[in-house]
C-alpha cells in the first residue's frame, strides 16, 4: 500500500494496526554504523501510548526484533527489517461498525481504494501504531547523524495543551496540537533547488505522518503577514562565522542550509477517532447512521507525535546528508 520513499536512504513500511505486527525495511545505511538498541527503546517509549491519562490505554511492549541487516551490533550493509508485534488488540471492538465510514478517516477513500479488502480493524494500515516503524528509522538515522555532528530535537508548542486534553476527553472530544523541529549542527549547503529542496524531502515525510494537516518552517505562514524589511534575516559576522540575527528562513535560503538551525513546525489534527456521536453512512446499505466510536484512542496525538515528527525529519535529513 505505502510503496517505498527515499533513494538513498530508502525506507519502506508494513503492518496494520491489528495485524500480526508492524515494521519497517531500511536501506542505504552505511556499514559499519554502529545500532544502540537501548536508545531504540527509549524513543518507541516516547512513542507508546497507555503510559498516562493524555494518551489512548492500549499498551503495547513495542519489543522489536531486527531480522536482517545488523551483525555484531552494527550495520551489515544489507537492508534492514525490523517487525514490532502486536500483543494488545481489541479487533471485537469494530466489528460492529466495519460498515461505518468514520468521519475524516481514511475508511471511505480505502474502502473504495482497495475495494473493500482493506483492513478495517483499528485504521489498519492508516493507523497512528504504523509510525512505530517509522521511529526505529529515525533512531537509525539519528544515530547516523549524530556521527555528522547534527542534533534534533522537539516539543509541543502549543500553550496548555494538556489542560485542553483533559477537557476535550471529558467533554468525549479531542483536540489536536502544534510540534516544533529542530535540527542544529547541519552545515551550510545541504539540500538542492527546487525538487529535492531541505522544505520538500522533509515535508514529504512530515505529510506523511497520519493526522498531520500543516507544516511550516521558521516563520512559516506569519511570513505572509510581515514586510520584506521585517522578514529578511540580516547576516553578520561572529568568530569568523556568518550567521543571521533571526531566523524567519528557519535556517533555510533557496531549498539550500544556511548554516542556522533548520526550525520546522507541525499541525497535529484533533483525533479522528471520538466517543461523541457523530452522523456518517453505512457504506453496504447506503443508508446514514449515528454512533460513537468505541475502543481505545488518543485525545491528542500531538504528544506521541513528537518523536514522530523527530524521526521523520531525521530520516529527511539523512536521505540529504548521505
Amino acid at each position: 500500500m505505502s510503496g517505498t520513499w527515499g533513494n538513498k536512504f530508502q525506507i519502506s513500511i508494513f503492518g496494520e494496526s491489528h495485524g500480526e505486527a508492524v515494521g519497517i525495511t531500511l536501506c542505504g545505511i552505511p556499514a559499519g554504523l554502529e545500532i544502540d538498541m537501548d536508545f531504540i527503546k527509549s524513543e518507541l517509549l516516547r512513542r507508546a501510548g497507555g503510559h498516562d491519562q493524555f494518551s489512548t490505554p492500549r499498551l503495547e511492549k513495542d519489543e522489536f526484533k531486527f531480522i536482517s541487516g545488523i551483525f555484531n551490533g552494527k550495520a551489515s550493509g544489507s537492508p534492514i527489517c525490523c517487525i514490532i508485534p502486536n500483543t494488545n488488540v481489541r479487533s471485537k471492538d469494530y466489528d460492529k461498525i466495519k460498515n461505518f465510514m468514520r468521519p475524516s478517516h481514511a475508511d471511505y477513500t480505502a474502502y473504495i481504494k482497495y475495494g473493500g479488502h482493506a483492513d478495517y480493524r483499528g485504521g489498519g494500515h492508516f493507523s497512528g501504531r504504523i509510525t512505530a516503524g517509522l521511529v526505529v528509522a529515525g533512531a537509525i538515522a539519528k544515530m547516523y547523524l549524530k556521527q555528522k555532528g547534527i542534533s534534533i530535537s522537539g516539543k509541543v508548542v502549543t500553550e496548555n495543551l494538556d489542560e485542553k486534553i483533559l477537557k476535550a476527553k471529558a467533554d468525549l472530544d479531542s483536540v489536536g496540537g502544534k510540534v516544533e523541529i529542530v535540527a542544529e549542527g547541519v552545515p551550510i549547503g545541504v539540500g538542492e533547488p527546487f525538487f529535492h529542496s531541505v522544505e520538500s524531502v522533509m515535508s514529504q515525510l512530515l505529510f506523511s505522518i497520519p493526522g498531520v494537516k500543516g507544516v511550516e518552517f521558521g516563520a512559516g505562514f506569519a511570513l505572509a503577514d510581515m514586510r520584506g524589511s521585517e522578514a529578511n534575516d540580516e547576516f553578520y559576522i561572529e568568530d569568523g562565522q556568518v550567521k543571521t540575527r533571526t531566523n524567519n528562513a528557519g535556517g533555510i535560503n533557496g531549498g539550500i542550509s544556511n548554516g542556522m538551525p533548520i526550525v520546522a513546525r507541525v499541525a497535529f489534527r484533533p483525533t479522528t477517532s471520538i466517543k461523541k456521536p457523530q452522523n456518517t453512512i453505512d457504506i453496504k446499505d447506503m443508508e446514514p447512521v449515528t454512533y460513537a466510536v468505541e475502543g481505545r484512542h488518543d485525545p491528542c496525538i500531538a504528544r506521541r507525535g513528537v518523536v514522530v515528527a523527530e524521526s521523520a525529519a531525521a530520516i529527511a535529513l539523512a536521505e540529504l546528508m548521505l
